[in-house]
């Protein structure tokens, strides 16, 4: 392992080095499905009535689009393979921000030779972009934005191939990453970010933060640089986002552990710490090396320092001077992103999911009311965290992660959430994404981006992951959309029906299940949905995050990119590609929502402006100023 250079690994890759799985699932056994395309989908539909009360899924494209109705204000477009952004006819595209512009006067522009000095990094617009929310707040407009990882090979000197070699190489790491609010502003010439901005701020892996909820305090979140457990810095691996009724930015942790190593390999840790280790992948060896250089990311010294990772954290935009919250009642995993909505009796409810092959989706659900203009304060801190089980018969229950349904203490069961909810028994998915809930209708949808180990090996807790009803498909390489409409319209009930919006695939290719569902054609292939956002009319914005080397069974699928369907009549079309190599993920509206930003993350060579790649945010306009969504 340690001739492996981690630089080249993604997170999920080095989770595999590391803790590669069984050949076999724990009944020793490999779940086989040869069906038809047409007997799988005949058997889906035919679960249960569900399906059919949710309106139009699978099969619903089919006789829409021969019937020519379409939502859909442009011309979809074909399926690219190079290196630049392509949108239809009557739409244009401009760069908003790139990783290393500045925020500030005070910052230097980009230096292409290492990315600028570290004194300035935490001045600048940060690293591989990702989910972002829109605000405004009296009269200005904001943006909120995750910046997730580091690429470590531009971001530090070339001839370290990038691996940190000193405590200032780690700090500029550390401030390349985290979160941007920053504002906006439009003028004649287009959007541009306002310099300066007292609104401006950069929030970064030493930024101090404060932990609440029902787990701050607890033992196990304590360490002697803070015995009481309340307060830690740093927020980690930011991905996808939320945004809460009362204005606030949520921004999600997820492949956290890949921060966390060991200076000594033969470390002794008590019990629960050590499961908890090996549930969520703490390794010896880190991802980004940075216990060689700050002990706080040592767990040899500082054992408990990853429990205090892994969670959601509310950012108040407005306020550059409010201090971050680190909200445990929500749970401690891989979050992808957090989907607020309210509940038929004002009650919030907060959607979200574990993005590891095989773990859990997931629903917060307040004890307290949200009203406008009042408190809010512990509205995100006291309730209850549910899991969702999926049945065959397309209805399901969200089981409440409790003492009784877990036999676990109350704050450890947020701190261990997946042990919790395997103990509960969760559905395991295909590495649930996004979350996102419609404005026009009582339903949610969330990206099971894919799963190569579905009906082959367990997941990291050693559960079943045979192939099921939301997740069909043994070695699961395209993905899927599950749908979900909670009983008597209300987000707080425990029960629900579900289908699946779409699964991808490749009909040019197979004509078996991995040709996807009925509403994907040789026209708007793509594979790995991931990214995800439902615009004020109630259609879906799905970005992609997967294979582009646009050969064999990823043939004709192209770059990464977005595409937009219709939850009425199942059709879905191609609206955006991103240029190669990139993943196409995070997307918000302006106020008037006559322009749409669009987050390019991890772009191959020479975009966007001919030099070393950078992660940028895009501006998307009609040419006649209409409105976007």
């Amino acid at each position: 392992m340690k001739d492996v250079d981690p630089t080249a690994l993604s997170a999920d890759d080095w989770d595999e080095l590391h803790f590669p799985r069984p050949a076999e699932n724990e009944f020793d056994r490999v779940v086989e499905r040869a069906l038809s395309r047409r007997g799988f989908l005949g058997g889906v539909l035919a679960f249960g009535s569900g399906a059919a009360a949710m309106g139009a899924g699978l099969l619903g494209s089919t006789s829409a689009q021969a019937q020519g109705a379409s939502r859909f204000a442009f011309t979809p477009i074909p399926a690219q393979t190079d290196g630049t952004v392509h949108v239809p006819e009557g739409y244009d595209w401009k760069v908003l921000i790139r990783w290393g512009d500045p925020l500030f006067s005070d910052a230097e522009g980009y230096d292409i030779t290492d990315g600028g000095p570290v004194e300035k990094s935490d001045r600048v617009f940060g690293e591989n972009t990702d989910g972002m929310e829109a605000f405004s707040y009296r009269g200005h407009q904001l943006i909120a934005v995750n910046h997730e990882y580091p690429n470590r090979k531009i971001n530090l000197p070339a001839a370290q191939e990038g691996k940190p070699a000193s405590a200032d190489d780690v700090r500029k790491l550390q401030n390349i990453q985290g979160v941007t609010v920053m504002e906006i502003a439009e003028g004649p010439d287009g959007w541009t970010v306002v310099k300066d901005s007292p609104f401006n701020r950069r929030i970064h892996h030493n930024t101090p933060m404060k932990i609440a909820g029902p787990a701050a305090g607890h033992d196990l979140m304590k360490t002697e640089a803070d015995p009481t457990g309340t307060r830690s810095l740093g927020t980690l691996n930011n991905c996808g986002a939320g945004k809460t009724p009362w204005g606030t930015y949520l921004t999600c942790e997820e492949n956290f552990n890949g921060y966390f190593g060991s200076s000594d390999e033969t470390a002794s840790y008590d019990p629960k710490v050590a499961d908890g280790f090996k549930r969520y992948g703490i390794k010896a060896q880190s991802w980004n090396g940075y216990e060689l250089f700050d002990p706080r990311f040592d767990t040899a010294k500082n054992p408990n320092e990853p429990h205090r990772a892994g969670w959601v954290v509310e950012i108040d935009p407005t306020d550059p001077e409010s201090t971050p919250v680190k909200r445990t009642g929500l749970g401690r995993f891989k979050h992808e992103n957090a989907a607020v909505e309210l509940a038929r009796d004002g009650r919030v409810v907060v959607y979200m999911g574990d993005d590891e092959r095989g773990e859990y989706l997931y629903r917060y659900v307040s004890n307290g009311i949200y009203t406008p203009g009042g408190e809010t304060e512990g509205l995100l801190d006291d309730g209850t965290l549910y899991v969702a089980r999926f049945n065959d018969d397309s209805t399901g229950q969200w089981v409440p992660l409790t003492p009784e349904t877990t036999g676990m203490e109350p704050a450890e069961i947020l701190i261990f959430s997946r042990m919790a909810a395997s103990k509960a028994g969760g559905t395991t998915m295909d590495r649930p994404e996004w979350v996102a809930t419609s404005p026009v209708a009582a339903e949610a949808y969330c990206c099971l981006t894919n799963n190569k180990n579905r009906g082959v090996k367990p997941n990291a807790g050693g559960d079943d992951t045979s192939v099921n009803g939301p997740n069909p498909r043994q070695s699961n390489k395209y993905g899927q959309i599950v749908r979900w409409r909670p009983a008597d319209d209300d987000h707080a009930a425990d029960g629900f029906d579900w289908d699946l919006y779409v699964m991808a695939g490749n009909p040019t290719v197979h004509s078996d299940a991995y040709a996807g569902s009925d509403n994907v054609n040789a026209g708007n292939l793509f594979n790995s949905p991931d990214g995800m956002m439902i615009d004020s009319t109630g259609l879906v914005w799905i970005q992609t995050d997967g294979n582009d080397d646009n050969e064999g069974d990823f043939a004709g699928h192209g770059n990464n990119q977005m595409l937009v369907g219709d939850p009425v009549t199942g059709e879905i079309a191609r609206f955006m590609t991103g240029p190669t190599g990139c993943e196409v993920t995070g997307l918000t509206w302006s106020a008037d929502r006559r322009t749409m930003f669009v987050g390019i993350q991890h772009p191959g060579k020479n975009w966007p402006d001919g030099g070393t790649p950078r992660s940028a945010i895009i501006a998307i306009k009609r040419n006649d100023n209409e409105v976007l969504g």
